[in-house]
């Protein structure tokens, strides 16, 4: 019966890791944004709140949507690969490769080996004609970005995409307008080494305590012998 219980509580444990990577739905607050404008619209980083959360920075990858500050909505927040696929919740699902590269971008971004504005707009293309036709993705010749960086998310592990969020909004949720945009952000996710030592510190614990409740439980019954 130990064991039993002891199984459990470990497949507990296990369900408990494997269901932070599933899909939830959450509470979205547009803040409004950073400063970072070209072409005339604004860039990122946006500024949000998730679920009432701290303020977090977002990148849009929705051209021809529109949010205003303030507003609210609900979205499906997804680890990013698996959102992606035919049938799943992202907004362009099924377009695997302009996804990839929206997510190395954005990677490029963050690590400051992309400039802000000119990597938004490359995304804002991936997935919008409109935004393809502007003249400031085209001055900037950026659609050879998107083709650099589409081939080369082709050739990207999985592995790479660690810790981004695509956040898709859920239509007719929002308090303003039409269907907002589509956002990724950034999560910090722990290492499988790390995974590993919480789960043995937690096994570890709680065996301690199984013993220390054995052991008492002896010593009461020796001193009432």
């Amino acid at each position: 019966m130990r064991h039993f219980r002891l199984s459990v509580l470990l497949l507990s444990l296990i369900l408990a890791f494997a269901g932070s990577a599933l899909a939830d739905t959450v509470n979205m607050t547009f803040l409004g944004p950073a400063g970072n404008n070209s072409g005339g619209v604004y860039t990122f980083p946006y500024e949000f709140s998730v679920n009432g959360g701290a303020p977090v920075a977002l990148i849009c990858d929705a051209f021809d949507n529109e949010v205003v500050a303030g507003e609210t909505w609900q979205a499906t927040a997804s680890p990013f690969l698996s959102a992606i696929p035919s049938g799943g919740s992202a907004m362009w699902n099924g377009q695997t490769s302009a996804y990839k590269a929206a997510g190395l971008i954005f990677e490029g971004i963050l690590n400051g080996s992309i400039d802000a504005n000119i990597g938004n707009w490359a995304i804002w293309g991936l997935f919008s004609p409109t935004a393809r036709n502007d003249p400031f993705f085209q001055n900037n010749h950026l659609a050879n970005m998107d083709l650099t960086y589409q081939l080369l998310g082709s050739v990207t592990p999985n592995s790479a995409f660690q810790g981004l969020v695509l956040y898709t909004p859920v239509a007719g949720t929002q308090s303003w307008g039409g269907t907002p945009q589509e956002y990724i952000g950034y999560v910090s996710v722990p290492e499988p080494a790390e995974i590993v030592l919480m789960l043995m510190l937690v096994i570890g614990s709680m065996l301690g305590f199984a013993f220390r409740q054995r052991l008492g439980l002896k010593l009461a019954i020796a001193q009432q012998a």
